[in-house]
């Protein structure tokens, strides 16, 4: 793979520059391609998504274990394939909570260099916040003053208050919770899912409520003139079950309104079933039908804590965010 990040000169008329933002997470890694749009937005040309679990046993061991980085640099070639299919020429990916914890993530970085010719960079809980917010920045509604961000990951949960002032989403406040559903549930593995679940809620209600006021600092956030805006896994997955997707649809979960009340009580059922239940549920399926417990939990306990009425669902974020900002250095 030659000169990743630098722009490729063609002959004619210059096309479009070809854009790709790699986002390694503690569970999945997301891929997805882009080129600028006329009207200033993005045209998706490819994306990928694979399950990698890359985080599991970091919490025990502090180490990425050999059998998780051979998942991960798998994903990776076939990332590395798909971008030279599409003829990238500028990419940036980044590894998150995982990586952050692991005291042997500089070799997984130099490997899947050497194997996949990915220059892959670890970056702080700051940067991933300030990115997710970019990129969901355009989601926030128009009759609010703005909105509480939310990215719960697979090693950490990124909390963010988006204000908006001047036409422009700013960031007020950001915070990041070193536990995400992978994390939270190897923390919670021994015990049956409605005490687990339990237990999970309390802990991260706790967590965010210290957030809540470091944050008060900042000015009062009123949930009145603020909705919940939500991005990931779980927070999608949700949306899609509370649709009654019988598969999961990107077009009908991205930007889609929902009552707080009915995802809550969707939360209530599915710690009710067991993990078959989850299962034959089209959008959770084999896959998330562990994770979307934890992932209740620390849904929940957000909205405990910034309790609005509307949520905003967001299949898009730290991806998004870096494609915008390579779009903004594409025209430069």
């Amino acid at each position: 793979m030659e000169n990743r990040g630098k722009r490729r000169r063609r002959r004619g008329r210059r096309a479009p520059p070809v854009l790709a933002a790699l986002d390694l997470g503690t569970n999945n890694c997301r891929l997805l391609i882009a080129t600028p749009a006329a009207d200033g937005g993005m045209r998706i040309v490819d994306s990928f998504s694979r399950v990698v679990r890359l985080g599991e046993g970091v919490v025990g061991t502090g180490l990425l274990s050999e059998a998780a980085m051979d998942r991960t640099v798998a994903a990776l070639k076939v990332c590395a394939a798909r971008m030279d299919k599409a003829k990238v020429d500028h990419v940036r990916a980044v590894a998150t909570e995982a990586c952050r914890q692991a005291a042997n993530a500089p070799a997984l970085v130099e490997r899947v260099a050497r194997e996949a010719g990915i220059a892959l960079s670890v970056i702080s809980s700051a940067e991933e916040a300030r990115l997710a917010a970019l990129g969901c920045a355009p989601l926030i509604g128009e009759a609010f003053d703005g909105a509480l961000v939310f990215d719960i990951g697979g090693g950490s949960t990124e909390v963010i208050w988006l204000k908006r002032e001047n036409d422009k989403a700013l960031i007020t406040h950001f915070a990041s919770v070193p536990l995400g559903v992978m994390t939270l549930s190897e923390s919670n593995s021994e015990i049956g899912d409605a005490a687990r679940y339990a237990t999970m809620h309390a802990d991260m209600r706790a967590r965010f409520a210290v957030v809540r006021r470091d944050m008060e600092r900042k000015g009062g956030f009123d949930e009145a003139r603020h909705h919940l805006l939500g991005t990931s896994g779980t927070v999608t997955t949700l949306a899609g079950v509370v649709l009654k997707l019988p598969r999961y649809v990107r077009a009908r979960v991205d930007a889609s309104w929902h009552d707080c009340a009915d995802v809550l009580k969707l939360a209530d059922d599915l710690i009710a079933m067991d993990r078959n239940g989850r299962a034959q549920l089209g959008c959770i399926g084999f896959e998330r039908a562990d994770l979307i417990v934890p992932g209740c939990a620390i849904f929940t306990a957000i909205h405990d804590v910034w309790p609005c009425t509307r949520l905003r669902v967001a299949d898009r974020g730290l991806r998004e965010g870096i494609l915008r900002e390579l779009m903004a250095e594409a025209r430069r």
